[in-house]
Formats: C-alpha cells, structure tokens, sequence
C-alpha cells in the first residue's frame, strides 16, 4: 500500500467481496477500478457516478417492453440526446476506461460505453446484458430467440448479426460463432476492463504504476488467468522492486512446473537475474 493512498487497502477488501458476491454489481466493480486511478475521487465521487445512472435511467420512458424498444430508448436517451459515443482517440486515453470519466466525457471505449448502457438499462428494468465480441464489446436485449444488438461505441445503432459477423471478421479474420452472442458476466466483464487498461500501460513504461494495479485488481477476480502472477512480476521487477518480483517468479515456476518443467526453469532463471541485480 502507497503511503500516499492510505484507502487502498480497504477499496481492493471491497472490490474482492463485491467480485464473490453472488450477484456482482459491475457499476460497483467499475467505479473501484476508477478510484485505484484516481484515489482522490474519493467515496462522494463514487456516489456522485451511480447517481447520474440512477438519473439517467429516470429519463427512459415507461412501459417498454419489447427488446426492439428498449435499444431504441437507450439510442435515442444515451446516444442521441446526450452524445455518448466513441472515436478512435479514445483507445489512446485512460480515461476511456474508467465509468466516471465516461460519464462526464460522454466517450469511452467500447466496453465501457457498453457498461453504461447495461446499468442504465438495468436500472429501468430492460432485459439487458454486455456481449463480449472479440475486439468489440456491445450490448444484447432480450432472450436469444429475440434478441437486438446494439453498439454503443456508435451512438447505440443497431445491429444484425450480419453486422456483428463483419465486426468479428474485421478483428479475428474468423467467423462469428453462436458462443460469441453469450451473454458476458459482470466478472468476465470487469476482467476485459482490466485488461484493457493493462495494454493501455504495457505501451508507456512510465506508467508501470498502473500496470501494477490493474494486475492486482485481476488477481483479485474469483477467476483469472494463472500467467497473471507472472505478469505482475515483471511489473514489479521493472519498478525496481527486485526481491518481491523475483519471489513472486519463483512461486508461479512452482505451478507450472508440472505441466510446463522447461518454462518453469526459464522463470526461475529470470528470478536469479532479478536477485542479481540488486549486487
């Protein structure tokens, strides 16, 4: 724990027992993952930001109940009357990825759009959830044999499956499978979040800081990939914290190394360099 950030113990308690909840709250998840960037917006900002979803989802029309109908009032409320959107700039901003910023800016990148549209929707009582397209997060309403598409990252349009077919092949070169349209969890959600933040910091060293919390928000996840706690030390090994990265690769060789004895041997030789460095 930073000594200039004496509430991050008890936001990282919080963000593990909301992730085991029996029932996630993404919004909460969300906003803890803006408050490891910005410590200072303290819990009054937290607050502030459900209450403009709360706001937002008062302004939807009443009544609604075809999925068809709610993708239009979600378009016409979010995308239209208040501008929310995405440009390619957006990719290159943390901000993009953090629920409070998306919702002063009114831009952000795909997911997070996608969450602000699934919480206001969620609010009104619209059968809505986040679908995890490779490349390309948007938001589903109603039961799969009905179901509408929507993209909030363009103001909220609909789309066919055609279109989403042509998203995916865009990304992936593959073609759109029925396992694509699942709807996501809130904890495979949060999951994409991080790691979205994750390569936003791999690219600027300089923010190694943020690689580091956004790792260990992973980590906290009830299910994360194993590689993570290698990841994390080499975060740490590049903030110069040699001894805990080094320790922290001597551990992940010890799970991999059943199934993986060459790799482990080659992590535990980075270790030895680690350690090396501080002589």
């Amino acid at each position: 724990m930073s000594p200039g950030d004496p509430g991050r113990a008890e936001r990282r308690r919080r963000f593990a027992e909301e992730a085991r909840a029996a029932r996630p709250d993404l919004a909460t998840l969300c906003l803890l993952v803006a408050a490891e960037a910005d410590p200072a917006r303290g819990e009054a900002g937290l607050d502030a930001a459900q209450a403009e979803l709360d706001r937002l989802a008062g302004e939807l029309p009443f009544g609604l109940t075809e999925p068809r109908a709610w993708a239009r009032a979600l378009a016409d409320l979010l995308g239209t009357r208040y501008g929310f959107h995405g440009t390619p700039g957006d990719y290159r901003l943390l901000e993009s990825s953090l629920l409070p910023d998306v919702l002063r800016r009114g831009r952000g990148l795909p997911i997070l759009l996608s969450v602000v549209w699934i919480e206001v929707a969620r609010r009104a009582g619209a059968p809505v959830y986040g679908v995890a397209l490779p490349g390309h997060f948007v938001v589903g309403f109603g039961a799969p044999d009905e179901r509408v598409l929507a993209d909030p990252f363009a103001g909220g349009g609909t789309l066919t499956e055609a279109d989403a077919a042509r998203l995916v092949g865009g990304v992936t070169g593959a073609a759109l499978e029925p396992s694509m349209l699942v709807p996501a969890d809130p904890l495979e959600t949060v999951l994409r979040v991080l790691n979205n933040i994750r390569a936003w910091a791999a690219t600027r060293p300089e923010r190694s800081d943020v690689s580091l919390w956004a790792v260990e928000l992973s980590l906290l996840l009830p299910a994360h990939p194993a590689r993570l706690r290698y990841e994390r030390a080499q975060v740490l090994v590049q903030r110069g914290e040699f001894l805990l990265g080094a320790a922290e690769m001597e551990e992940y060789a010890r799970v991999v190394e059943a199934v993986e004895p060459t790799t482990a041997e080659s992590i535990r030789a980075r270790a030895r360099a680690a350690r090396a460095r501080l002589n």
